[in-house]
């Protein structure tokens, strides 16, 4: 349990732009960062962060929230372990009791796997430097890699050893149940018996972008043929190897700062270009390339250079995993390596400024490195040239910029000695059979536009009603201005010159609404105003970031819908071309009368629309009569508020 006021301070603490930045390229947009959204596939950047609200917002899939909802939304983390996060990240200490075996029986299951899959990492790494076996097999192994010191603790490497139960037996000794064990796959268990998964293996922990250890990769150091030479843990709660690449919590930062991101195949070409200065590297991990990983490596960088070893006959089967590389609308070159090097050992016997000068000399262009290939390979078989074009077209249809696929055509038509047109031809018909299959069968990878609903759920289905724009903007002005200072004649002196106090915005709003007693009908915005009004009371005043950091997820994500704008004013419009644009804040007074007395006037609309169903149904003259006379009370007062409001009425 995380005490209230150190949640309050790593709140207060952690910048939601640089905990974004981590994960999200973000460019500056006036007041605001905007970027690519984390939480959708999209071309056009609609995420925007606001450093001085502490809040995020995708215009595109209504994701929204504050530093803490991001980091549980983008890494999986339950609440208190976004906030140990963000506390760890800045340095802030938490005091928290050391968990008891039933404490710890109580965390939920994903948690238990996490902290699981940690306490096997230190082991391991207990093992390989502390244990005379771990240093004698394990440490030799990975000095004659040419790991330092400093690179083995760096990546957490570690040693399981040649024993049937050695992690197994710890980690029950020490309160961890075997139930976890197994779920995360450290442990095998068949029948009555159970054994270590990765034992007498060297490990590789396989963190996330966070940097929690979410499974391991084993390799063994004996030459049992019957024994695979790399084992990763299978699939669990927290661990999807298609949405995880080695080594990108290490890599993020060298890849947003380089834009470009170099992508490998093992663990160990990762660590040694690491331990060799180029950090903006990454692995698949022996899996073919999935749309998460590529999604993945797109929140940093549009570059991907994929370093291969080997001649260009075995580049073939990748060709497909590029394919949906481009088709993600990425820029794709590939690096192939000398015969009989690959880039952990190229990494090992050179230099850094020797192998930055070797990826930028050899880095080939993806679509002219396929052409070239499939070029050589067809010779003058004219049979075999047909199929290259087409296969070299339907890469060049998958690439979304339309200047780009021009270039490529052009630059194919020259290679190939054919004409632009007949390629052009070839690339319309392969794009219009790709956009007839993608509308008679959506994909996920086909962005959604999400409309917020602000109410409640009934049965599973969602609850449709058109929003009460008038009540939505008088929650937006008490969330957004609430605090702002108004100046408003209480009194005059004796000269006739007006006496002016000063007040706060939502103090003006609460006693006018208060006077009148009027209610709100939409329920979210019903219980915020609720929330308002009960401080009030209190003589407490409610500010923004109190409904922006709620524990109600409702209030919350509508909060932070209402405050957040998808455009803003350049300062260019009055700064260059001096043409002076009117700003709400401009007067605030002007503002919320204007939004109260638009209030106002609905309600009445309402009321009237009411007592006009109870007079069709009165029963009694003297009921009728009553009911009559309050028409035309309620008639009276929305003439003079649409006069005041410019508005004609017909009724």
């Amino acid at each position: 349990m995380i005490p209230q006021d150190k949640v309050a301070e790593i709140i207060e603490t952690a910048r939601v732009e640089e905990v974004i930045e981590d994960h999200v390229t973000l460019k500056r947009r006036g007041a605001n960062l905007l970027g690519n959204c984390p939480f959708h596939n999209e071309k056009t950047p609609s995420f925007t962060v606001s450093p001085a609200k502490g809040i995020y917002k995708c215009f595109g899939c209504g994701k929204a929230g504050n530093v803490v909802n991001f980091l549980m939304d983008h890494e999986q983390l339950s609440y208190p372990e976004a906030l140990r996060s963000l506390a760890k990240r800045y340095n802030i200490e938490i005091e928290e009791e050391e968990l008891t075996v039933d404490q710890r029986q109580e965390l939920n299951a994903k948690e238990s796997l996490y902290i699981v899959s940690q306490f096997a990492a230190d082991f391991f790494q207990e093992q390989l430097t502390q244990t005379q076996k771990g240093r004698a097999i394990g440490l030799s192994y990975f000095k004659e890699r040419g790991f330092s010191e400093e690179t083995i603790k760096k990546f957490q490497l570690g040693y399981s050893p040649d024993e049937w139960t050695a992690l197994t037996d710890a980690a029950i000794e020490k309160g961890y149940q075997l139930d976890f064990l197994e779920k995360t796959g450290l442990t095998i268990v068949k029948e009555e018996k159970k054994f270590d998964r990765f034992k007498g293996r060297v490990m590789f922990p396989i963190q996330n972008i966070s940097g929690r250890v979410l499974g391991f990769g084993g390799r063994i150091l004996t030459s049992d043929k019957k024994a695979a030479k790399y084992l990763n843990s299978p699939e669990s709660d927290i661990y999807h190897k298609s949405k995880v690449l080695y080594g990108i919590f290490h890599a993020k930062k060298s890849i947003v700062a380089k834009d470009t991101c170099y992508l490998v195949e093992g663990y160990t070409d990762v660590i040694s270009l690491h331990q060799s200065g180029v950090e903006n590297v990454v692995a698949s991990s022996g899996t073919s390339l999935t749309i998460e990983q590529i999604r993945l490596i797109k929140r940093y960088t549009p570059n991907i250079t994929i370093l291969f070893d080997g001649d260009a006959a075995g580049l073939k089967a990748s060709f497909r995993g590029i394919d949906m590389i481009l088709e993600a609308g990425l820029n794709v070159k590939v690096v192939l390596f000398p015969d009989g090097e690959d880039p952990d050992s190229y990494a090992r016997s050179h230099t850094q400024a020797e192998i930055l000068s070797f990826l930028d000399s050899e880095s080939k262009d993806f679509i002219k490195f396929k052409t070239d290939v499939l070029l050589k390979e067809a010779g003058k078989d004219p049979i075999k040239k047909a199929g290259l074009i087409k296969d070299i077209v339907e890469s060049i249809a998958l690439i979304p910029d339309p200047i780009i696929r021009s270039v490529y055509i052009q630059e194919c038509s020259s290679m190939m000695g054919m004409e632009e047109e007949m390629l052009l031809t070839e690339l319309n018909k392969s794009r219009k059979q790709k956009i007839s299959k993608k509308l008679a069968a959506p994909n996920e990878s086909t962005p959604q536009i999400n409309v917020p609903e602000y109410l409640p759920q009934e049965g599973g289905k969602s609850t449709t009603k058109k929003i009460n724009y008038q009540e939505q903007d008088i929650i937006r002005l008490m969330i957004q201005y609430g605090l702002n200072e108004i100046e408003l004649e209480v009194d005059k002196d004796e000269k006739g010159n007006p006496i002016k106090e000063p007040f706060k915005l939502v103090e003006v709003i609460l006693s006018d609404l208060m006077q009148d007693d009027i209610a709100f009908d939409d329920p979210t915005f019903a219980l915020i105003y609720k929330e308002f009004t009960d401080a009030y009371e209190k003589e407490i005043l409610l500010e923004e970031k109190h409904f922006i950091h709620h524990i109600d997820d409702t209030i919350r994500q509508v909060s932070i819908d209402l405050i957040s704008q998808p455009y803003e004013l350049s300062a260019q419009w009055e700064e260059k071309h001096q043409i002076l644009t009117q700003r709400e804040t401009d007067d605030l007074f002007k503002t919320i009368q204007s939004g109260l007395n638009y209030f106002k006037f609905k309600k009445l609309n309402n009321l009237k629309n009411e007592k006009r169903k109870l007079l069709t149904d009165a029963t009694e003259s003297e009921q009728y009569t009553d009911i009559l006379l309050d028409i035309i009370k309620i008639d009276t007062s929305r003439k003079n508020l649409a006069k005041i409001l410019g508005i004609v009425i017909s009724d």
